[in-house]
């Protein structure tokens, strides 16, 4: 649980450093950089003695998903909306989250359909101005895209990690950011014609440090808080950096919003998951009663 918190403070001074001193660069470039330093953070913890090889393919092939595809159209958002936007658009990752795991498992909840809906109305109310604008809806896009990334990752990362009782989450890490590697420096290489654009100081020390800390501690962390904390605080967790990223963008890096739209717009997608929290656990719930009727004894 304490890893999830510490993550979201870290992450949400992410959005404005990304925004401030990188918005010139190539995204995939700025991809392809900060999982080059996660890679050499890791890699030499890789120990494989005790995985399988189809699911260190798997990892690997995770990573490329999660982390590869999920930053280069996470970043290249940067270049249509301003960082709050972005962070705020990212409170869309547990209801991906439900959807995806419910796609797995082959059922159909009506109820996370309209918390969705509630969650896109609330959204709507921030930005009406915006919406009409062709750039805002690319950037708004492209945030979801990497949303879905990132949700998808996190539920096939816990399901492959469950069958690996003999392997530490630090051990086989590496791979996920190798496969990150590889998709993001092959499209930076296509993007950036296989030249490194020329970068200042501040530019430099802002990739070591999403390199090194957001990106390579960070996810490290968050994929082992995920796994050792139960679905509920993990889909609060995915949004507590939300309201810290808006706060720093405004605060720290000094962007204009409307206040009283963000505040009646954020009410509407907090109360979205809520309901969306609330259904969870009454699942959940129903689960626990039918395992132990079906066991013979009484629910709880």
């Amino acid at each position: 649980m304490i890893y999830l918190i510490v993550v979201s403070f870290i992450w949400a001074f992410s959005f404005g450093l990304i925004k401030t001193h990188l918005s010139g660069l190539d995204p995939n470039f700025i991809s392809c950089c900060r999982m080059l330093l996660s890679c050499a953070l890791f890699l030499p913890l890789l120990r494989l003695r005790d995985m399988s090889a189809r699911n260190a393919a798997f990892l690997a092939l995770i990573g490329m998903i999660q982390y590869g595809l999920m930053y280069m159209t996470y970043i290249s958002s940067f270049h249509f909306l301003k960082a709050y936007q972005v962070a705020l658009f990212t409170i869309f990752t547990p209801l991906f989250v439900t959807v995806v795991n419910d796609l797995f498992q082959r059922r159909f909840t009506p109820l996370f359909l309209a918390t969705a809906l509630l969650a896109i109305s609330g959204t709507a109310v921030i930005v009406l101005r915006e919406i009409h604008q062709s750039d805002f809806r690319t950037g708004f896009i492209l945030v979801q895209v990497s949303n879905l990334c990132f949700a998808l990752g996190q539920i096939l990362y816990r399901k492959v990690m469950q069958e690996q009782k003999r392997c530490r989450d630090s051990q086989v890490f590496g791979l996920l950011y190798l496969g990150a590697l590889l998709v993001t420096f092959l499209s930076a290489g296509y993007s950036t014609h296989w030249s490194i654009p020329a970068l200042n100081s501040s530019q430099v020390l802002t990739l070591f440090y999403l390199g090194l800390l957001p990106s390579g501690v960070c996810f490290f962390l968050w994929n082992l808080g995920a796994r050792k904390t139960n679905a509920g605080f993990l889909a609060v967790a995915n949004n507590l950096k939300v309201p810290l990223a808006v706060a720093c963008s405004m605060i720290i890096f000094h962007e204009k919003g409307n206040i009283t739209r963000l505040i009646v717009g954020g009410g509407i997608i907090v109360g979205s998951l809520v309901l969306n929290e609330l259904a969870l656990r009454q699942r959940a719930r129903r689960a626990n009663a039918s395992t132990a009727l079906s066991q013979g004894l009484p629910g709880t």
